[in-house]
């Protein structure tokens, strides 16, 4: 009697395998999105709660997915000062990768003037076309008081990620400390950890909805017609952007080993959500589990991705001294190359103090605009129109930098595995002779 075999399933169609992915569903409803704006306005401008949605069911589970990632990771430390190295380390970078973004977009604005053709009478702004979080402005003292938490587990339940990662680095350093007595514990938060990892998931299959929400809402509300005005400041910031991504980060994943346009293919469905909901937090869970499958070691992944989020923001920092010179050029402020310094000064210190805030950039913005005290802040009301626009290249460089700098500690701490970042990176090509990827 002859065994039979079952008959060869046939491969499914491109399109059935192309709707299955994540990243092919977001690019979809971004194109359905912007189609119901620009047809449809009325029902554009209603479909926003969608975006809120789903940014708010992100932002339930970004703390939790901190305090997982950072506890079991520091508790499984066999030198907790690895952690301080990591810390150290990461912070070095974050500084002075933020100054070159300023600086950049301090050389483009003052080589371009996007602003000198608009010759503004400050007398004729509107402040109460400001928002009025961006007359709250940022200090260093009230980003200090945003680390200390009203109690251990209210940080933990809370929506401060600052103040969530540092009961999670003191709480996985008592339970490394503990030994034995906490081993029980230890294993409880990992199984925690994989739970919230799937709610993760489920969530994130929910990211075309509010893409399409999004989208629709932007293009309704502003339109082509609106955006005319600014559109070489858009259009000035968009390249600046692209020449960043490319030069800067390029040259820093060269000098790592790895090409920077195979880990934003890698990071496709995480970079097009960041990009459409204007939102970091909004794939932080996701870039975490990303960049852990990449070969990054937990620890470091742990604590150099949530704090990146707070301190290291080249996106913001090319948008603001771009816009702050923008205004100063609208209105006729001629600042010289000591006051421009001076002002990157000031925002490397109030850009800190604006973690998790919606719209910190624009929060930060205003702070430094009055601390500078040569333009008036009214001059916000000009903008105010395409900040929504602006966020996206700022959050699109802000995610991506942040796996870049990952990748940078990683390698750095020597807890990195290159033959697993190339299997992810690279799964079309053969693994080296003798070494099979993890």
């Amino acid at each position: 009697m002859t065994a039979t075999t079952a008959p060869a399933r046939p491969p499914r169609p491109l399109a059935g395998r192309l709707i299955r992915e994540l990243w092919f569903q977001v690019v979809l409803a971004a194109v359905l999105g912007i189609a119901v704006g620009l047809l449809f306005p009325g029902v554009g401008k209603q479909l926003k709660p969608l975006n809120d949605w789903f940014v708010e069911l992100v932002e339930m589970i970004v703390v939790p997915v901190v305090f997982c990632v950072v506890t079991t990771g520091i508790a499984a430390m066999d030198n907790l000062r690895k952690a301080g190295r990591i810390g150290v380390k990461a912070i070095g970078y974050f500084v002075a990768l933020s100054l070159v973004s300023m600086l950049i977009g301090l050389v483009v604005a003052n080589v371009f003037h996007p602003g000198s053709g608009l010759h503004v009478d400050p007398s004729t702004l509107n402040a109460g076309d400001v928002p009025a979080e961006a007359k709250e402005h940022a200090t260093f003292t009230g980003f200090v008081s945003s680390l200390i938490p009203g109690s251990l587990f209210g940080a933990v339940t809370g929506d401060n990620i600052l103040a969530a990662l540092v009961v999670s680095i003191v709480f996985g350093v008592a339970l490394n400390l503990t030994g034995e007595q906490a081993a029980p514990l230890t294993r409880g938060v990992r199984a925690l950890s994989e739970v919230v990892f799937r709610i993760v998931g489920w969530v994130m299959r929910l990211a075309p909805y509010g893409t399409f929400g999004a989208l629709a809402t932007v293009v309704a509300t502003y339109g082509a017609e609106s955006l005319r005005q600014l559109g070489y400041l858009i259009a000035l910031f968009t390249g600046t952007c692209v020449v960043y991504t490319v030069v800067v980060l390029g040259a820093v994943m060269r000098a790592c080993g790895l090409g920077l346009f195979s880990l934003m293919r890698f990071l496709k469905a995480e970079l097009l959500v960041a990009l459409s909901t204007c939102s970091s937090e909004a794939v932080l869970p996701q870039l975490v589990r990303r960049l852990e499958t990449m070969g990054v070691g937990r620890p470091v992944v742990g604590i150099v991705v949530p704090s990146g989020f707070s301190f290291n923001l080249d996106g913001s920092a090319i948008y603001l001294t771009m816009a702050s010179l923008f205004l100063a050029q609208a209105v006729g402020v001629d600042l010289s190359w000591q006051q421009q310094l001076a002002m990157v000064g000031i925002m490397m210190l109030t850009s800190k103090g604006t973690a998790g805030i919606a719209g910190g950039a624009f929060i930060v913005l205003a702070s430094t605009i009055t601390a500078v005290g040569h333009v008036p802040l009214a001059a916000l009301s000009l903008i105010v129109g395409i900040d929504r626009i602006l966020n996206e290249g700022r959050v699109f460089i802000n995610v991506l930098g942040n796996a870049v700098a990952t990748i940078v500690i990683g390698k750095w701490e020597d807890d990195f595995d290159p033959a697993r970042a190339r299997a992810a990176l690279y799964p079309q090509r053969p693994a080296p002779a003798g070494k099979a990827p993890a």
